[in-house]
């Protein structure tokens, strides 16, 4: 059994952030227990993080971020959460390997995974040419010919939203799923095209810079940029839940806002929590949710020292 003042679940730049705050401390034997993915290393450049004006992958915000954190004398280990419990004071965690943890406190970053259908093709232009996040990189298709791949009413409200951007918008209702008279109406008069086909292809160059797509039917729609909203995305809140924090109804995480504390000894930071999706968010989140958990840690070994006098 692995003992620590406190295991970070998640190795994004939330769980990155605040691994880099816990280890500065100096004072904390510190875990980080990652799987290896999740969304941002997805994105293949970001664009809107203060310093990094030609853009930053995740994958180097992430390797980065590991190495200024195990400098600080944190440790990190390769493993899924799965299963959490409390044993007297203490969290315990079980991951897929078969280990198990101890921790004073635990700080949960395991955010949430996109649905992403299975469209040959998509998955090179993500986070270079096509995007999820309009707050993120609405700014990258400003004016440019750009194709919406979603489902649904998902996929509408997205257009609604993009449409602000780019006269230039095809929304293409990849599943053909149901969208409410009044949603149509308000696309029409915002001047978004629309199309309800199966997407074949979506068709690129070397780099990932999306061209167009491939539809089912033999129809090439040429495009500059795209965005997906496909809806259904999936919350890892299971963790928090079984520790007894609160859940709400789109299955994110409620939290203390200041402190970012989500129930006894338990913190959250990131896409878990009720707030905007943003990478700079969840870094600060991080950091927040760390200095809090230091201050609980410090508090938990005053009391101690009380108790043996």
């Amino acid at each position: 059994m692995r003992e620590y003042d406190c295991i970070i679940v998640g190795g994004g730049l939330a769980g990155l952030q605040a691994a880099i705050q816990m280890g500065r401390y100096s004072c904390h034997r510190v875990l980080v227990v990652d799987a290896g993915e999740g969304r941002s290393t997805l994105c293949r450049t970001y664009h809107n993080i203060l310093g990094f004006p030609d853009g930053v992958s995740g994958e180097e915000l992430r390797s980065k971020g590991r190495m200024q954190a195990e400098r600080t004398g944190v440790f990190f280990e390769k493993d899924r959460i799965i299963k959490a419990g409390r044993r007297g004071e203490q969290i315990q965690l079980f991951g897929s390997s078969g280990s198990e943890y101890m921790a004073k406190t635990v700080l949960l970053a395991t955010g949430l995974t996109d649905r992403i259908p299975a469209i040959p093709g998509l998955r090179p232009t993500l986070g270079r040419t096509v995007y999820v996040c309009p707050d993120c990189d609405g700014y990258e298709i400003q004016d440019q010919r750009t194709i919406l791949l979603g489902a649904g009413e998902a996929g509408a409200n997205m257009a609604m939203v993009l449409i602000q951007r780019t006269t230039e918008l095809l929304y293409i209702n990849h599943e053909q799923s149901p969208i409410s008279a009044e949603l149509h109406r308000s696309m029409k008069e915002a001047g978004v095209r629309y199309l309800e086909a199966a997407v074949q292809e979506v068709q690129q160059m070397e780099d990932g810079h999306i061209t167009g797509v491939l539809t089912e039917d033999g129809q090439i729609y040429e495009s500059e940029r795209g965005f997906i909203a496909f809806g259904g995305n999936r919350v890892h809140y299971e963790l928090a839940e079984q520790l007894g924090a609160v859940i709400a109804d789109n299955k994110h995480v409620e939290t203390n806002p200041r402190s970012m504390q989500a129930a006894p000894n338990v913190w959250i930071a990131g896409d878990l929590g009720l707030h905007a999706e943003q990478a700079t968010v969840a870094m600060g989140e991080g950091s927040i949710a760390a200095i809090w958990i230091h201050k609980a840690l410090q508090q938990m070994k005053k009391e101690n020292k009380v108790n043996q006098i």
